[in-house]
């Protein structure tokens, strides 16, 4: 039996159209992406079989050319839409948040920061530099590390932020160990980076920590 002979309100495409993208599994969303099946599987077998392979929809999106290319059913013109919808996604967040407060919009900053960061095996640190009316100017990765700490520098922080002539930062960095819990070296920095820009009238609005699937915000736990 194919998809076409199943119930209306069960076909992805369709089931999409009536209830929203939100109500679709997983397997039913990557199945619309690959469009059809294979030889005694439907795209939704297909696309569950995948899953099953990677261990999550996140893995498989995350996968290189070649883990991705070796699956039946999936090749380098899979490869190059699915990088094509990824940078779309990106793309769209970046101009929401060019175009509004993120402050306003916090859940959309949290959405682009995680997009960004979290798929670094190691620690990255990064700012978003923001106008007076906490738009975002740029989005930068100013230093990287081991797999366990990052070396920041608050004098290179200020010369970028005055290059870019912001009036006020977002911090954020990831935890690859997938636990965002902050550590006492990220409250240390976070006030050695505060006093330094405050220096130069330069507002520090958050720092937000990316875990594997979680962000923890230094603004929300009443930190900074």
């Amino acid at each position: 039996m194919t998809i076409k002979d199943w119930p209306a309100d069960e076909r992805p495409r369709e089931k999409l159209l009536k209830q929203g993208a939100e109500s679709l599994s997983d397997a039913e969303l990557l199945a619309i992406f690959l469009r059809t099946g294979v030889t005694g599987l439907s795209a939704v077998g297909l696309a569950r079989q995948l899953l099953r392979h990677f261990g999550s929809l996140r893995a498989l999106l995350e996968s290189n050319e070649r883990d991705f290319c070796q699956q039946y059913g999936l090749g380098p013109a899979k490869y190059v839409q699915l990088q094509a919808v990824l940078e779309m996604s990106q793309r769209h967040l970046k101009s929401t948040l060019l175009r509004g407060n993120v402050l306003t919009d916090a859940a959309t900053t949290k959405q682009y920061l995680q997009h960004r960061l979290r798929a670094h095996s190691h620690e990255v640190f990064a700012c978003l530099f923001l106008d007076t009316k906490h738009r975002m100017i740029a989005f930068d990765e100013l230093f990287s590390g081991t797999i366990d700490s990052a070396s920041v520098y608050p004098r290179e922080v200020v010369k970028r932020a005055l290059e870019h002539n912001a009036a006020a930062v977002i911090l954020a960095h990831n935890h690859p160990s997938g636990i965002a819990e902050p550590s006492q070296a990220d409250h240390n920095i976070t006030q050695q980076l505060k006093s330094a820009l405050d220096l130069v009238n330069i507002r520090v609005l958050d720092h937000i920590i990316v875990g594997d699937g979680e962000t923890i915000s230094f603004a929300e736990m009443g930190k900074l």
